[in-house]
Order: structure tokens, then sequence, then C-alpha cells
């Protein structure tokens, strides 16, 4: 049986970047401006010579009821359902917002484990402390580099 590990947060936190940086590939479309994704994506990887499937998902925005970003949500969401565990991705240049709080809300409902990954480390104006994120509740934070992983 494979693992499904869905990745998800608020748009252009770097889940697609994330997503090839996983799958080694570069099937995930990469821009720096939101809305790129909007369905799941689906890709293999592997750890440990276990392999495993990722599910890339579109920018998250729980509250939002019409329209394409809406849309984007049920897609999000769908994943959330199918996923075995969840990689919730967060911005460090950005810090933490209160969309992340209200994912992080949405998240903790589905039982599911979920992993906080805080992206970006590396860009210039990144928060330097990672306590602000222990603030939704999710446990100790990994921590990648948009340009190194």
């Amino acid at each position: 049986m494979t693992a499904v590990i869905a990745l998800v947060g608020r748009p252009n936190v770097g889940k697609s970047t994330f997503f090839n940086r996983l799958t080694r590939t570069r099937e995930a479309l990469v821009a720096d401006f939101p809305g790129l994704t909007r369905d799941r994506h689906y890709g293999t990887a592997q750890f440990e010579g276990r392999q495993y499937l990722v599910v890339d998902t579109g920018g998250f925005e729980p509250e939002e009821r019409e329209g394409l970003v809406a849309a984007m949500a049920v897609q999000t969401r769908l994943a959330i359902t199918e996923a075995d565990a969840i990689c919730f991705l967060v911005d460090a240049k950005e810090g933490l917002s209160a969309q992340d709080a209200e994912i992080a809300e949405e998240l903790r409902r589905s039982g599911k484990p979920i992993y906080l990954v805080v992206n970006k480390m590396d860009a210039k104006g990144a928060v330097s402390e990672l306590p602000e994120f222990h603030r939704l509740g999710l446990g100790m934070p990994y921590t990648i580099s948009a340009a190194h992983g």
C-alpha cells in the first residue's frame, strides 16, 4: 500500500517547488505569482527506499465560497481527504498569517498527521525565529529553503 502525502498551504508558499523537489521532476509548474496550480497534481517520490504518492494542491483559501478560488479549495479538501498525512507549508519570508491559522484549524479537524514545513528560510527578510510558527500548535516545524532544500 502506497502512502499519500498532500501538500497544503496558502497561495505562493512554495508547494509546487517542494513537489518538484520531492518527486525529483519539473512536472509542477512554478512561477512567482499565486494561483498557477488549480487542481490536484500527483507524483511519486521515494524516501529511504519506500515509495509514496505526493499531491500538489492550489493555494488554499478555506473561507472563499464562490468562483475559481472556491473550486481550488474543493480540490484541496479532496486531497486532504485522500491523504494519509499532510505537509502544511508556510512562508518564512511573509511570516505567520491569519489565513495560516484558518488552514491549520481546518487541517486539525481532518484528524490526519500534519507536518508543518516552514519554506523560504533562506529568503531575504525571512523570520529568524521559529517560535512565531509554534503558535499554530502543530509541533516542531521542519524548515527548508526555497533554493536549496
